[in-house]
């Protein structure tokens, strides 16, 4: 009796020992210092705890898979790169892991109507990619997912949108990411069959939404749209400033007697028809109204009052010299 009672005492030192070791792995507090880690696509929650171990972000991967278990959002910790910090508690590094703060990725914000050159100097200033190297990735954007109807040239197919990237992006991954994200845009507004269902190409209704971008306020992107179809319906020149402000690589408001003569596929007040491409990217909107046009008979459109981008709109030639009028009262 006396040996089993020993033994069971002993046995249950040797226990409370282990309860009292397993406890003290735990770093206590927020840390110090800074640690980067990856989070790897597919990592489970015992496989970031190895991985912060590893790092000495915590004690162990106990500590970090402990915690985590009783913190239901932690079961969206997303893959990516994280900021964190040497000799953190289990329950402060899966707190800071969820704080969108700690994520290391470079936010790039591209606005609807952007030309392909403004958007790429973008990406290169949030993500320090040299602009040559997006350059010569938008250059073969061909092999990177640009619609075979685009004809090779990107302009207008860098979709705007916010992306994130990380630090391990390249110039490739940034392109393929904006024109991955139009292609989400061509399915959801089933572009090319829409198009085909009105007789339009796509890449005609990708250019006329990208002019709709430029010359238009959201709300007038229906009736604008309808203007140009009906000029180009009755063989009318557009007569677009946005086109002759592509052609010359530049963005004013009023053009001059020289500029307006400048010899470019993209000068609409010498060539008939739509430019050959799009000048610059339109958003789902724009888009979606140059499939859906307003009804109307409308020929003309002017912005009488470019700081609040009130657009007026004109059926005859003399309502349209009116209009443009009260342009130039404005305008000073």
């Amino acid at each position: 009796i006396a040996v089993v009672a020993l033994a069971v005492v002993a046995l249950g030192a040797v226990l409370g020992l282990k309860s009292l070791t397993a406890g003290s792995t735990d770093f206590q507090g927020e840390g110090t210092g800074s640690v980067t880690v990856v989070v790897k696509k597919g990592d489970s929650l015992s496989q970031i705890g190895r991985t912060l171990a590893a790092a000495g972000v915590v004690a162990d991967e106990s500590a970090f898979v402990d915690a985590a278990s009783g913190d239901p959002k932690a079961q969206g910790i997303s893959p990516g790169t994280y900021v964190l910090r040497s000799g953190m508690s289990g329950t402060a590094a899966v707190a800071l892991m969820l704080d969108p703060e700690s994520r290391k990725v470079a936010k790039v914000v591209v606005p609807e109507g952007l030309r392909m050159e403004k958007t790429l100097a973008i990406a290169s200033k949030a993500t320090g990619i040299p602009l040559d190297d997006l350059k010569a990735a938008a250059a073969k954007s061909a092999s990177l997912g640009l619609p075979e109807y685009a004809d090779g040239n990107p302009e207008g197919f860098l979709f705007p949108a916010t992306y994130e990237f990380e630090p391990s992006a390249t110039a490739d991954d940034v392109v393929k990411a904006m024109l991955a994200r139009f292609d989400q845009a061509a399915t959801d507004l089933d572009l090319e069959s829409a198009a085909a269902q009105r007789g339009l190409d796509p890449l005609d209704v990708v250019t006329i939404a990208s002019i709709l971008e430029v010359e238009v306020a959201p709300a007038d992107y229906g009736k604008a749209a309808r203007v140009l179809y009906n000029r180009l319906d009755k063989g009318m020149r557009l007569q677009l400033d946005s086109t002759v402000n592509y052609a010359l690589g530049k963005s004013e408001l009023k053009l001059s007697a020289a500029d307006l003569a400048v010899d470019s596929p993209y000068n609409t007040y010498k060539v008939k028809g739509l430019p050959p491409g799009p000048i610059g990217s339109p958003g789902e909107a724009a888009i979606q109204a140059a499939l859906n046009p307003d009804d109307g008979s409308w020929l003309y459109w002017v912005t009488t009052d470019v700081d609040s981008r009130t657009t007026e709109f004109a059926t005859t030639y003399d309502q349209f010299l009116v209009l443009k009028k009260k342009f130039q009262a404005n305008a000073g």
